[in-house]
């Protein structure tokens, strides 16, 4: 879903498991849908985790849990691993989380969120053991993502660290833009590069 990102100031939902992988973010099934209905991937979130084998709520499982909420994953270290698949990136998209917090992402899913209209943000594992030890002792307590300042600050603690971000990625976030709008939004450009080739 393409939106401008600015500063997210939101309570969080903390997954802490490490090496959560792509066929546990969206399981292999769903890659054979027909639909990029945003909808249908974030209902499908975790699916195997959210769910039981008969259909049901796991009450169990922490996005089921309503003591979580909001718009910021905060997850353990290695989030992304395994296949390249972009569907991961369209569940956490489709379910509504603007921000993925952790330690260490891999550099595929990284990339397919940023995509995606979805903020990765690596932290110190020191930063992310805070984060999670704030969360669990005041889940209503919010954490601030400043991308134009590169920030990420826990309001519980008032503890910021600064993260990278690749400099055209940010551009297309804070602007709102694919790949494909920023070509069009710079084809005036492109034009006269070409035509000064001529």
């Amino acid at each position: 879903m393409k939106q401008k990102f600015d500063i997210i100031k939101s309570t969080c939902v903390p997954l802490p498991l490490e090496n959560v992988d792509t066929d546990q973010i969206i399981p292999a099934r769903f890659l054979k849908a027909t639909t990029r209905e945003e909808k249908f991937f974030g209902d499908n979130l975790f699916r195997d985790w959210r769910y039981k084998a008969d259909g049901s709520l796991n009450p169990d499982f922490v996005l089921n849990n309503p003591t979580y909420g909001g718009q910021i994953l905060v997850a353990g270290k290695n989030f992304g691993s395994g296949s390249s698949r972009e569907h991961a990136a369209w569940a956490i998209a489709g379910y509504g989380f603007r921000v993925v917090i952790s330690s260490f992402f891999a550099d595929i899913h990284k990339n397919n969120e940023l995509n995606n209209f979805v903020l990765p943000v690596v932290v110190s594992e020191a930063f992310l053991q805070e984060l999670f030890a704030s969360i669990e002792a005041s889940p209503k307590m919010e954490v601030e993502v400043n991308l134009p300042a590169q920030t990420v600050t826990n309001t519980a603690t008032g503890r910021s660290e600064h993260f990278e971000i690749n400099a055209y990625k940010k551009h297309c976030l804070m602007n709102g833009l694919d790949d494909i709008d920023f070509l069009v939004e710079n084809r005036d450009k492109i034009e006269a590069f070409e035509s000064a080739k001529q």
